[in-house]
């Protein structure tokens, strides 16, 4: 996101639309989904308290009332931007115990809290917010105090909070897209087919309950099969024509009727998960019958919700975190290594075309076959080369597995391996194959194998996003 100062956003207006944030770090990443008929969300409600009246800093001429004025324009403008968060409370308080004492035993319904830092004190005050257990920020630009210092030994400690020192106001938006991951993540149903994979605690319904408050629901094969035949083989036609076959640069193995078939799931898959208030779906038939789930898993990431193949729970929960965060759709793949590049090669049949996002254009692609059995429909989507990314994978529901690097070229192996494939400079390839599960995963070719890979450097935000929920970061490279 590009910065946004506070002298640039007040001494800036737009005519028609008052006054806009830079970048727009995930703005209404489901408004696909909800205008295709997913039940909308509620939305996220963050409590906002503004502590520091005056004092020896910012110094004896500072007025809290016009600063908070200011903010609360801001905050406006990010509520807008990210059109699933309402801000609530407001309440200006001095930098004292008692009175944050009195705003703690008043949040009510709140999902999550903002501190806006205004002046010093002794950090108390914060410490009686934070230790309320919301998702917590605390922004404090420079001059409102030291009370900034204590905030790392709170995060030590395993508290919910995160910390942004900073001149630029857009952090602000950062934070409210992070604190609203926590919440969505209790509000979101999984549908699994036939059964799921991957490391032990991600395979438990009950777990994934516990942990990050997401129900699993599990659906038989058989019910898709009955999905698939009620579809209308008109509907499928149209969707097939409109989505795929008139935006694709080439058609090379599939017959149009494959095509339809691929479509006529993706309906199918899309009815019971709206019928289920489901988010996402895994599926451990994904190559099997009535068709392939490339296509369906791949427009369900285009409009910002998460299909996942292979029956994958750790990359599925890996997608739904950062969907809920940066607005962006996961590339599940199959890494190898190349280190006479020094580089990842990720590859894989399906992909999303939507890689900026449901808002964004649609990547190039070609409609294949999927490259195991050379049957069925796949994608080949050509993403762009120089695009930084980053490379993820949630373990145990507890260690948030990372990395980053940027695509130099679209790798020419069309001969084999799976048809989307893309070629990633990082910074030791060697050292990350050494180090590949950061020793977290343990276990088959299903639970060590797969990464998710999302355009952007999401590193710093992962790492904020990871004290707000828990998690331990590990870099494999």
């Amino acid at each position: 996101m590009a910065k946004v100062t506070r002298r640039e956003f007040f001494g800036t207006t737009v005519a028609a639309g008052g006054m806009l944030l830079a970048g727009g770090l995930a703005a209404r990443p489901l408004m696909a989904a909800e205008d295709a008929g997913w039940p909308k969300l509620p939305p996220v409600k963050i409590h906002v308290v503004y502590v520091g009246t005056g004092g020896a800093w910012p110094g004896p001429n500072f007025n809290a009332q016009a600063e908070v004025a200011k903010f609360k324009k801001y905050l406006a403008v990010v509520e807008d931007t990210l059109g699933d968060v309402k801000f609530v409370g407001g309440q200006l308080i001095p930098n004292s115990t008692p009175a944050a004492a009195k705003v703690a035993a008043g949040l009510g319904d709140a999902d999550a809290l903002l501190i806006v830092h205004l002046s010093f004190g002794s950090g108390h005050p914060f410490l009686k917010l934070v230790d309320v257990g919301l998702p917590t920020a605390i922004f404090s630009q420079p001059f409102s105090g030291h009370d900034w210092m204590y905030v790392p030994q709170w995060q030590k400690a395993g508290k919910k909070v995160i910390l942004l020192t900073s001149s630029d106001y857009g952090e602000l938006e950062r934070a409210a897209a992070l604190l609203r991951v926590p919440v969505r993540m209790r509000q979101t149903r999984i549908l699994v087919v036939r059964g799921p994979q991957g490391t032990a605690a991600a395979c438990s319904a009950e777990q994934v309950k516990d942990r990050l408050g997401a129900e699993v629901v599990r659906v038989s094969v058989e019910q898709t099969m009955q999905a698939h035949k009620a579809v209308d083989l008109k509907a499928a036609e149209a969707e097939a024509d409109r989505y795929w076959i008139s935006r694709a640069k080439k058609i090379v193995e599939p017959s149009r009727e494959q095509i339809v078939n691929s479509a006529r799931l993706f309906l199918a898959v899309k009815d019971m998960m709206i019928k289920e208030r489901a988010r996402a779906i895994a599926s451990s038939n994904c190559m099997g019958r009535p068709a392939k789930g490339c296509l369906t898993f791949s427009k369900l990431n285009d409009m910002g919700l998460v299909g996942a193949c292979e029956g994958d729970m750790d990359s599925t929960l890996t997608m739904l975190i950062f969907a809920y965060a940066f607005g962006v759709p996961g590339f599940i793949s199959d890494p190898l290594f190349d280190t006479s590049k020094n580089a990842v090669i990720h590859a894989h049949c399906t992909s999303t075309t939507k890689l900026d996002g449901p808002n964004g254009k649609r990547a190039p692609f070609l409609i294949r076959s999927q490259c195991d059995t050379n049957k069925g429909v796949s994608l080949e989507v050509q993403m762009r080369v120089g695009q930084e990314i980053t490379c993820a994978k949630l373990a145990n529901l507890d260690t948030m597995l990372i990395s980053t690097g940027k695509i130099i070229e679209l790798t020419d192996f069309h001969d084999r391996g799976c048809r989307t494939q893309i070629t990633t400079e990082v910074r030791d390839a060697r050292e990350m194959a050494h180090n590949w599960g950061g020793g977290v995963l343990k276990g088959g070719m299903m639970t060590l194998l797969h990464r998710v890979v999302f355009y952007g450097n999401r590193l710093a935000s992962m790492k904020d996003l990871a004290a707000l929920m828990g998690l331990k970061v590990v870099q494999e490279g």
